[in-house]
């Protein structure tokens, strides 16, 4: 039995809600039914967040229907696909019954008997071959009541239990079905949900699942009876435990993820639980370029001249007032395959005057107090304050504004 470990694929994600993603996830879809056909997968798990949104568009309704139907084509006899916390659960268990034709079984939200998460899979002759805990993200009105009265800590505590609960619960009717088969075959379980140790970045996207710090678990809610442990909701590959991970999402969902290799989990029972990172290739290069005028120059050139398809976002820094800092930028990508999706100024001059900074009111003061004041509050030369007071005065004069 080899099983492919994969999430968070957020179909009909943008980039910072303006640039489609749909040709990457294509692009991964198409290779990922090839490194199933490659490395002979029986079963194929997918650990939420299939979706971006719980609407999805009916292009990426496409992409998934038509992936699951080419997973069989690919050699794949079975596919679990459990909900996460962006997905829809009515959206994902409304063909449930359709896709079971397909050997693929969808738990989009915890089940009234909790039994109807445990899915025993067979191989081509029937032979059981494991037992997988199907476990999707466990909304708090799923495990647990709110209580009139209580704190933070109190309500942290509550889910927490009660997440852990819900574990202990499968896996205890999990190890009872495997005495009922008489067979000794391992016992794995899936989950969407944030565990301490778990990786994050600033713009990876991921959302709170309950309000405040509270969402996070000890890796000690997952009893021993579990084999492996396909974790979903954290974009980061990472190992919580050996047998414990996160798969981390196909395609980077922010400029923080640019350097990350991203990848899948093969966990092979015919050499006794042999884990195997696969990586997944590139399918559009991301770039933050971070720093003063030169150095945005300098690999704005570097990148122009490799001719490769590049999306960037370019953040200044530097001490000197850039004010023609947008107009300046389009100019260094003119003719090439470079796309500029976010410009950040970060000058000192988008600071505001405060109390602090003078103790005249803004009555008392013209246009060009203000600026005087703002100018002195930055740390630029002297050369370029005298220079942009100059600019500033044209452009005062040109308004008919008064001193």
């Amino acid at each position: 039995m080899k099983i492919l470990h994969t999430s968070d694929w957020h179909l009909g994600r943008t980039l910072y809600s303006k640039k489609e993603r749909q040709e990457e996830h294509k692009a991964f879809l198409e290779w990922l039914l090839k490194t199933i056909k490659e490395n002979s997968i029986d079963l194929l798990l997918i650990a939420g967040d299939i979706f971006d949104t719980a609407s999805p568009s009916t292009t990426s309704q496409r992409m998934y229907y038509d992936f699951l139907v080419k997973v069989k084509t690919a050699g794949c006899e079975n596919v679990i696909v459990v909900g996460g916390n962006h997905d829809s659960p009515s959206f994902l268990n409304a063909p449930k019954d359709i896709l079971a034709a397909l050997n693929v079984a969808v738990i989009g939200n915890a089940t009234e008997n909790i039994e109807d998460e445990i899915l025993v899979v067979k191989d081509n002759n029937g032979n059981t071959t494991i037992i997988v805990c199907g476990v999707p993200f466990l909304r708090e009105r799923d495990i647990s009541r709110f209580a009139e009265g209580e704190n933070y800590s109190d309500r942290s505590k509550r889910i927490n239990e009660n997440i852990k609960k819900h574990y202990e619960e499968i896996a205890e009717l999990a190890e009872n079905k495997r005495k009922e088969l008489g067979k000794q075959i391992p016992i794995i379980a899936t989950g969407h949900l944030s565990v301490a140790g778990g990786q994050r970045n600033e713009d990876d996207g991921v959302r709170e699942t309950y309000i405040g710090n509270i969402e996070a678990v000890g890796s000690d809610i997952f009893p021993d009876t579990f084999e492996y442990v396909a974790l979903g909701h954290y974009h980061i590959p990472s190992k919580i435990k050996e047998h414990i991970r996160y798969c981390g999402s196909p395609i980077p969902m922010g400029f923080g993820e640019a350097k990350q290799t991203k990848c899948v989990y093969v966990i092979d029972y015919a050499k006794g639980q042999n884990i195997e990172t696969i990586e997944i290739p590139i399918f559009q290069k991301l770039e933050s370029i971070v720093g003063d005028k030169k150095f945005i120059e300098k690999r704005l050139t570097e990148l122009k001249k490799s001719g490769s398809s590049v999306w960037v976002e370019v953040i200044y820094k530097g001490d000197e007032v850039f004010p023609d800092f947008s107009a300046w930028t389009n100019e260094q990508v003119t003719n090439s395959e470079i796309e500029v999706l976010k410009l950040q100024n970060r000058q000192h001059l988008n600071e505001a005057l405060t109390t602090n900074d003078t103790t005249d009111s803004l009555d008392e003061l013209n246009a060009f107090d203000v600026f005087d004041k703002l100018l002195d509050k930055s740390s630029i030369s002297d050369a370029q304050k005298e220079e942009l007071k100059e600019s500033y005065k044209e452009i005062v004069d040109g308004l008919n504004i008064e001193e």
